[in-house]
């Protein structure tokens, strides 16, 4: 039973886009107005005349993204910067439960992020389908500087998610032992993350990387006390 649930959790992963998040598509883009509009054309000027008119600046398009949201997407940083300093609630969820501060850290976008935590933006937050953080969605992806951002921010190193997986194991079972997610794996064990918390089926980190032959991330455990 423990394996079948392990090899559940992989495979709903699998299936899924890396990212789990749908940005505004170019068709949607085209059809924005007001403050999506502005946002995604990135003009601030037009952002802080509609504010000023009253625009609702947490109007919210069919899948719950707000200008602040779509500004994230589309890498627009004084839109975003603009909307945040006018108000706009970094902490706001889409459909899918992703800030903005997820958002960048799944693009590995390491200006956004930083302008989003600079904007309020909470990087504690529970986010996503899989009640994850910010950190777990980086720790996935082998984002090694956006999660050593988001661990000087504070983000929680032992939040587990509703696969039964913390950061640091995402970071081995996601991942393909390479140097990117290594040293993912790394910066977590630095910074104090615990190497003992075991996934759903029991499996703790150690084992896992053990099991998937990644030499270095086993090297990098048992220096750090694993079992």
């Amino acid at each position: 039973m423990k394996r079948l649930f392990a090899g559940l959790c992989l495979t709903l992963i699998a299936a899924l886009p890396a990212s789990a998040q749908i940005a505004p598509t170019k068709i949607e883009l085209r059809a924005y107005g007001g403050l999506h509009a502005a946002a995604a054309r990135g003009d601030v000027a037009e952002i802080e005349k509609r504010i000023a008119a009253g625009e609702n600046k947490e109007a919210a398009d069919h899948r719950r993204r707000t200008p602040l949201h779509v500004a994230a997407f589309q890498k627009k940083y004084d839109a975003a910067r603009a909307l945040m300093r006018l108000g706009a609630d970094p902490n706001k969820l889409e459909i899918d439960r992703y800030d903005i501060i997820t958002i960048a850290s799944v693009a590995n976008d390491v200006p956004m992020l930083k302008i989003a935590l600079e904007g309020g933006g909470n990087p504690k937050a529970t986010t996503s389908r899989y009640d994850g953080t910010a950190l777990i969605a980086a720790a996935h992806l082998g984002h090694a500087e956006i999660v050593r951002i988001l661990i000087a921010a504070k983000a929680p190193l032992d939040h587990v998610n509703n696969l039964s997986w913390t950061a640091l194991i995402e970071s081995i079972v996601l991942g393909n032992g390479g140097e990117n997610h290594t040293d993912t794996l790394r910066a977590l064990v630095d910074a104090g993350a615990n190497v003992n918390i075991p996934d759903g089926s029991g499996s703790t980190p150690l084992k896992l990387a053990k099991n998937r032959g990644y030499k270095e991330m086993v090297a990098i455990l048992e220096k750090a006390g694993a079992k």
